[in-house]
């Protein structure tokens, strides 16, 4: 903007009592604006000097513009989610804007602008000797110049691309209106080089997009919009005098406050018959607009909207998560600092990963069933959902509104992005819980083990001993932890996936390096989200450790399992249109295949799977024919709990909790439900709604391998006590199990069998059930070799000890042999078996015609 009238005349004041009207002059005559004026001896040699030192070059580049967020409907068409802007601006071209505009700028600011060579000589002149009333020195050329230099000093950067000081612009921008004779002759000489490089059309364009027009607002464009609520070519003539009256004392003349109304119609009256003197208006067309008054029936305000508290409906979030995006996009810089600078100049439409259907479904299932106004605790509620084979997030929302100004929105508002970690604008994160489960089974499975392996979920304490940790270890200590439904007894992997027992994941931990839970799930993106390192204590196993993750971050490592080990790093900005309109990537997801491997990553999600189609989280499965595979998560005293699951196309998480503090969430109802339950109420309809988008695959098999994982052979243990059956049994890690008493003719109390029996191959932890003998049995005698009657027979045994024998005759038949006729030919339990003394023998012997 021009500078005040008094300070241009106090500027040229001090100009001619320093170096003499005389200096101006050649000057002047020097660079060829004017003839020379030659009012004392001084030539215009003794002012090339002061010239020389000065730049004569400066370009129009485009301003600051303003930035579009988008997404995509699924016809391909853009949905707007939000503007962002360092300055409101938007650049149109000369054609783009009234006539009324172009005519009342040069009328009221500079009415030889179509004459001058950038500095108008008379103006120069009257402003030096203080006469005249046709306004200050500046021209249109010298006010875009101005303002050029201020936009470069508010824009500048450091030549690493990071910000400069906030102390370094504003004295820039003071050097850059500093009434001072080098200033005033650097505005001239740059003005003057403007006019050789650009046509006026090109400077009156320039002007009109980079003047100011009060607070943030530059351009005729932005202005419009602010103001009248229209676009700059559809500006009556009132309306477009009004908005050139701002340029002059924006902050006294703008129409953001009726405050203001009355000065602006004095100067936008005095441009009005400055356009009529000109010609550029009729008469009648003056007095219409001179008729028409500044008020708050002429000013039609509409909201700037800058930023994401001004997002369509449901995108404030995404929107937040691409802000604190930019540091990431490679087409903006070479580093963040650049990047971040070259998203404030503006002009780039990012185009964004998010299903607009399925936001508004997310958005409006987590305000159901977690309600922002809730007024007994802090409860908060979010949901992520992460398409499984390209990283792209489809699906950021909460149950709180956003909003980011100093106010606040209250209790019902935040600026905190709860699915989001601290470097994208969230929180700290929060406890996974049972969440973390499966990243043991990945390092346990990873390890050899296998789904078929069982272990005693009765061992409700284990000495942290045990667990190896080459990160952080050694640990040391009792490690007590209870089961959450009290399951005891034998259970596999499988099935304690399936029902999330804590005594199981503890077992399996120990069996693995810690260090290797750790390596496996940063492998898939899983960190903290403050983050700091990932703990690796033997609590991680059950999920109860430091570690605190953000539900992008989960979503994301659970796709990685669905997608075979193969991860994509969490994205939201796909593409990037250019101000040429040109398309540059987006984000890179760098998907790649994860130190999980595909057998173990498919072995993983078989197991899952039964976390949905039975276990913890059934009340979560869709049923709508898309196969999910997922894993619950509660924290101590269910201050938080999670849902994440995935089918082969997209992955969800659900978080519900408390923001702050530590209500249980077992101990409190909403909306008639209990609170733990929400996460399944919010996760189930929205998987129904992601699947109608992105209908899944059945989940590739399992890994034969890892079903049994490293199987062992079960030891001969007959004959042995049972305190020495029960030592070689489980330094087999396989399970002793009780049998009781069998007959056998071994010793008393010895051990007679196991089953499965010696030498075969079983998983590890199977339970081996071990029979004792009661000493009350032996070998059966052969008494059907021909030689025994069956009284003969039964005398025999009766001498060995069996008491209980009896005969039962059959006929013979045509082809019996006539020497076995009265004959013993079988016997019941057969010869060799092992009976005891005390049970029925039964002999068979043949007769001939007929049995007695």
């Amino acid at each position: 903007m021009p500078a005040p009238k008094s300070s241009v005349s106090s500027l040229f004041a001090a100009v001619f009592g320093t170096i003499g009207f005389s200096v101006l002059a050649g000057v002047l005559a020097t660079v060829m604006v004017a003839p020379a004026i030659a009012v004392t001896g001084i030539t215009a040699n003794n002012t090339i000097g002061i010239f020389e030192s000065l730049p004569d070059y400066i370009e129009l580049n485009a301003g600051h513009q303003q930035n579009e967020i988008v997404a995509l409907n699924p016809d391909g068409s853009q949905f707007h989610m939000a503007t962002i802007f360092d300055q409101n601006r938007e650049e149109v071209d000369l054609d783009q804007m009234s006539d009324y505009l172009k005519w009342a700028a040069i009328a009221g600011e500079d009415r030889r602008f179509k004459d001058h060579g950038g500095v108008d000589i008379p103006s120069v002149i009257r402003a030096a000797i203080g006469g005249g009333n046709s306004g200050g020195a500046s021209t249109l050329t010298m006010q875009t110049v101005r303002n050029i230099l201020v936009q470069q000093a508010l824009n500048q950067t450091n030549t690493d691309g990071s910000a400069v000081s906030d102390e370094q612009i504003k004295k820039d921008i003071a050097a850059a209106l500093a009434p001072t004779i080098d200033r005033k002759l650097k505005e001239m000489k740059l003005a003057i080089g403007l006019e050789k490089r650009y046509s006026k059309d090109e400077i009156l364009q320039a002007y009109l997009n980079i003047a100011g027009f009060g607070g943030n607002t530059y351009g005729v464009q932005a202005a419009a919009l602010q103001y009248f609520s229209k676009n700059a070519s559809e500006l009556t003539l009132a309306e477009a005098a009004s908005l050139i009256a701002i340029v002059q004392y924006p902050n006294l003349r703008d129409l953001q406050t009726p405050d203001h109304y009355a000065a602006n119609q004095k100067r936008r009256d005095v441009i009005l018959y400055a356009m009529y003197a000109e010609g550029y208006i009729t008469k009648a067309e003056r007095d219409e607009a001179l008729e028409t008054p500044v008020d708050e029936n002429f000013v039609k305000p509409s909201a700037t909207n800058n930023g994401c508290l001004g997002a369509s409906a449901y995108m404030a979030f995404p929107c937040d998560y691409v802000v604190n995006s930019i540091f990431e996009l490679e087409a903006l810089g070479g580093n963040a600092a650049e990047r971040q600078a070259e998203f404030k100049r503006g002009g780039y439409t990012l185009v964004t990963t998010i299903n607009p259907s399925l936001q508004a479904t997310a958005t409006q299932l987590a305000q159901q069933w977690a309600p922002k106004e809730e007024a007994r605790f802090q409860l908060g509620a979010a949901v992520s959902s992460v398409q499984v084979n390209t990283g792209h997030i489809l699906v950021m929302a909460q149950n709180k509104d956003y909003n980011n100004t100093l106010e606040g929105g209250g209790s019902t508002a935040t600026a905190v992005n709860f699915s989001a970690d601290i470097a994208h604008g969230g929180s700290v994160g929060f406890q996974p819980g049972s969440t973390y489960k499966p990243y043991v089974l990945l390092a346990f499975l990873n390890a050899g083990g296998g789904l078929e392996e069982s272990f005693n979920a009765s061992t409700l304490e284990v000495n942290q001993a045990k667990f190896a940790d080459s990160c952080n270890g050694p640990w040391g200590g009792k490690f007590k932890f209870k089961n959450d439904s009290g399951e005891k007894g034998s259970y596999t992997v499988m099935r304690g996936t399936a029902g999330s027992v804590n005594s199981v994941f503890v077992q399996m931990a120990s069996k693995v390096d810690q260090c290797e839970i750790k390596r496996l799930a940063e492998s898939i993106g899983v960190h903290n989200a403050s983050g700091e390192e990932l703990a690796t204590n033997p609590a991680c196993a059950i999920g109860g450790c430091t570690n605190n993750i953000a539900p992008v971050t989960a979503a994301a490592a659970y796709a990685a399992i669905a997608n075979q080990g193969v991860y994509c790093k969490p994205i939201i900005v796909q593409a990037i249109i250019d101000r040429a309109g040109n398309v540059l990537p987006g984000q890179d997801a760098g998907c790649g295949q994860s130190a999980v491997s595909p057998a173990v990553a498919n072995t993983a999600a078989y197991a899952m799977q039964g976390v949905v189609k039975g276990g913890t989280a059934s009340a979560s499965n869709p049923n709508d024919g898309t196969p999910y595979m997922g894993k619950t998560g509660t924290t101590d005293n269910a201050v938080h709990v999670w849902m994440v699951g995935s089918s082969t196309a997209v992955a969800t998480a659900v978080w519900v909790g408390n923001i702050s503090g530590k209500q249980s969430l077992r101990q409190v109802s909403v909306n008639g439900t209990s609170a733990a339950l929400l996460r399944h109420r919010i996760f189930k309809p929205l998987a129904q709604a992601i699947d109608s988008f992105y209908p899944g695959a059945a989940f590739p098999a399992p890994d034969p391998s890892l079903l049994k994982g490293n199987p062992v052979f079960v030891p001969d243990v007959r004959g042995k006590s049972p305190e020495q059956a029960r030592s070689e049994i489980e330094l087999a890690e396989l399970n002793y199990v009780d049998g009781g008493v069998v007959d056998s003719d071994l010793p008393a109390g010895t051990v007679a069998a196991t089953a499965p029996g010696a030498g075969e191959s079983v998983p590890r932890g199977t339970e081996i059930v071990v029979y004792l003998s009661n000493g009350q049995a032996a070998s059966l005698p052969d008494v059907t070799d021909g030689s025994y009657t069956p009284n003969s027979a039964i005398n025999y045994l009766n001498g060995q000890g069996w008491t209980n024998v009896v005969s039962e005759c059959d006929v013979a038949e045509l082809t019996t042999p006539p020497a076995m006729i009265g004959k013993v030919y079988s016997s019941d339990p057969a010869p060799g078996a092992v009976v005891n003394k005390s049970a029925i023998i039964t002999v068979h012997w043949y007769n001939t015609p007929t049995c007695p």
